[in-house]
């Protein structure tokens, strides 16, 4: 507006810091050189994410952090509302990209999240890119990760089944070389082992590694 030579009295710029402070993003319409509409238009949260969020800190990520093309006094609110670590507005793309590469020098581990043409540089950068399954072809081509259905709430349940999985992992490698030793120690120091008894020991043995993994496939997140 003031690019164009639009004249903006104190009541409109009342009105379009309230617009501000509730978290709207502004548009403002001039019509012959007079400001004539102030209007301010707001994205609803989808119903759950901030639980979704509060799952992702319980799963171990430390940071939450918001990256926005809008004003800073939108993304405050909506920051606030969803209990963010930080949130910063007015970024651009390029703007995005050096934030994120600024963390990974820091050495943290950057997963980024975003569905739109402008998200697809950071998405590139970070070490996880994750998109959502209604976003831009672009996003979604330079992702690593894809949410097919854009349900927010899949990606701290693919988190935690990443991290039961890691321990399952574990188990079943601790599982194995627990009935070897056990079973090498009883070759060298037992009377009792013969091969028919070894081999059942192992077979046994086996049987637990992939009944353990099969746990699995009934993987349900708590408090969902």
């Amino acid at each position: 507006m003031e690019k164009e030579g639009i004249i903006i009295d104190n009541q409109a710029k009342n009105d379009i810091d309230s617009f501000e402070k509730a978290g709207n993003s502004l548009v403002l319409t001039a019509v012959n050189g007079e400001l004539k509409i102030a209007m301010g238009v707001r994205d609803q949260i989808r119903p759950g994410v901030r639980e979704d969020l509060a799952r992702l800190k319980k799963l171990g990520v430390k940071n939450l952090i918001m990256l926005s093309g809008d004003n800073q006094g939108t993304v405050d609110v909506v920051s606030e509302e969803l209990g963010l670590t930080e949130a910063y507005g007015h970024m651009l793309p390029e703007d995005k990209g050096e934030y994120v590469t600024k963390l990974r020098d820091e050495g943290k581990i950057v997963a980024f999240v975003g569905d739109g043409v402008n998200d697809s540089p950071s998405l590139a950068l970070a070490h996880i890119g994750i998109a959502m399954g209604s976003g831009t072809d672009v996003a979604i081509e330079t992702s690593d990760v894809v949410l097919m259905n854009s349900d927010f709430s899949r990606l701290p349940h693919a988190l935690g089944l990443t991290k039961a999985t890691a321990f399952n992992m574990i188990q079943n490698i601790v599982i194995a070389i627990g009935v070897v030793l056990f079973l090498l120690a009883s070759v060298f120091f037992s009377d009792w082992m013969n091969m028919s008894i070894g081999m059942l020991v192992h077979e046994g043995s086996i049987l637990v590694v992939i009944l353990n993994g099969m746990r699995l496939l009934g993987y349900k997140m708590n408090n969902r």
